[in-house]
């Protein structure tokens, strides 16, 4: 398999992601958590499973999971990706273990080993709509692997009164430094071990919707709904319902 590094990046990879890590540690550190919504639901489930569960998130919402989860046992799933090897180096510097694939490479075999992890006592961790979208549509990894490994799926998402929000194909938001953080659980998802392939769709759908309901909770802790989406096509805005493509609707395999 044909590596995607460029000549320059074992050199970079020992220098930027600790400098990284470090500069975005600090913003992190600086923001105030005011509320948190949903921990007593999430405490409940994870004492009944022994600890083991499926946690999932928006790729837009995912850089402050970073602080608030830190050290948690949680084994993420990292693409194969250029920018999965910067990634990984990020996540093991804030505590967390990781698997590597994604929906667009390796996928299958990252899925099956992070289900055994969590078999054996551990914690999984996953973008919902990553690596590349569409934006706020889940795939159905999570699913499956909480379905496999039956466990809860546990959904968790943050809003800032202040933050960046970067012009990439989700509008990937950093909370500004002394910023104001609301995180909610959404009720966890228990999926039923005879669940077949369209019940298991109806769980994806699910996690979709708990993760969106999360979301719009958290920004409206703070005014108006955050831009989600980058804008492709004229009339297209920033925020509202989804509207997929024949081809996306079809793409929902991980």
């Amino acid at each position: 398999m044909k590596s995607p590094l460029r000549w320059y990046d074992p050199i970079l990879l020992i220098i930027v992601p600790p400098v990284i890590t470090w500069v975005v540690k600090l913003l992190l550190y600086s923001c105030r958590i005011i509320k948190v919504e949903g921990r007593e639901r999430v405490k409940e489930v994870l004492t009944q499973s022994k600890g083991k569960a499926v946690y999932a998130t928006w790729h837009q919402r995912v850089i402050f999971q970073g602080r608030h989860l830190a050290h948690s046992n949680i084994t993420l799933m990292v693409s194969q990706s250029r920018d999965g090897e910067y990634a990984i180096r990020f996540v093991s510097l804030f505590g967390h273990a990781n698997v590597r694939g994604s929906s667009t490479r390796g996928g299958s075999l990252a899925l099956k080993e992070l289900t055994k992890i969590i078999k054996e006592g551990g914690r999984g961790g996953i973008l919902a709509d990553g690596p590349l979208g569409p934006a706020r549509v889940a795939k159905i990894g999570a699913v499956i692997m909480a379905h496999e490994a039956q466990v809860p799926l546990i959904t968790v998402t943050y809003g800032a009164d202040r933050c960046w929000i970067i012009n990439s194909w989700d509008r990937f938001m950093m909370p500004k430094p002394f910023a104001r953080i609301t995180i909610y659980y959404p009720e966890p998802i228990l999926i039923s071990p005879s669940a077949d392939s369209k019940e298991l769709e109806d769980y994806r759908r699910l996690l979709e919707e708990r993760l969106n309901q999360g979301t719009s909770w958290c920004d409206a802790q703070f005014g108006l709904e955050r831009p989600w989406r980058k804008v492709k096509e004229k009339g297209q805005r920033e925020v509202g319902p989804l509207e997929l493509s024949h081809d996306q609707k079809n793409s929902l395999d991980l």
